[in-house]
């Protein structure tokens, strides 16, 4: 299992869009607040149409809470600002992939804890970044690909 890490998401629906990711892949959503919506928010409920009860959801009040209550491993932090690629990354089950809020990623401090586990999702040098909903995705099914899709069926009827 994936543990995806939305730290103060700020976009209701990037957030519904992401929960329905994780419902998908058996990923475990881990949200740090502050949050820039309520999760009962319709928006939010809209954007993860019928699939909220598959969703193994997990909410802290911040980053140091997070981290007092798990035991976190292997660690990943998406961010525009890493050196390298996240093609480069060797993931493993379990494995925690942080995500910052829309307008600002990821703490500037938290990135400075982690420089070695930074990764960044190619694009060119003038465009400022991705959608959230699909960083995420990306990063997710690098992860589970590479762990060849544990407990996913693969093909289709």
């Amino acid at each position: 299992m994936l543990n995806i890490v939305l730290v103060e998401p700020e976009i209701p629906m990037n957030t519904g869009n992401i929960a329905r990711t994780c419902a998908a892949t058996r990923s475990r959503l881990h949200l740090v607040k502050p949050l820039g919506f309520d999760i009962s928010d319709r928006a939010v409920k809209r954007a993860g149409l019928d699939y909220w009860h598959m969703v193994d959801l997990r909410v802290y009040d911040g980053l140091e809470d997070l981290f007092r209550q798990n035991d976190i491993g292997e660690l990943w932090l998406a961010t525009t600002h890493a050196p390298r690629p996240y093609t480069q990354a060797r993931f493993q089950d379990g494995c925690w992939l942080f995500f910052g809020k829309e307008t600002a990623g990821l703490p500037a401090a938290f990135r400075a804890r982690f420089p070695e586990r930074c990764l960044r999702i190619p694009m060119r040098p003038d465009a400022r970044s991705l959608n959230l909903a699909n960083a995420v995705a990306i990063l997710t099914y690098e992860a589970l690909r590479q762990l060849d899709f544990p407990q996913l069926r693969g093909e289709g009827d």
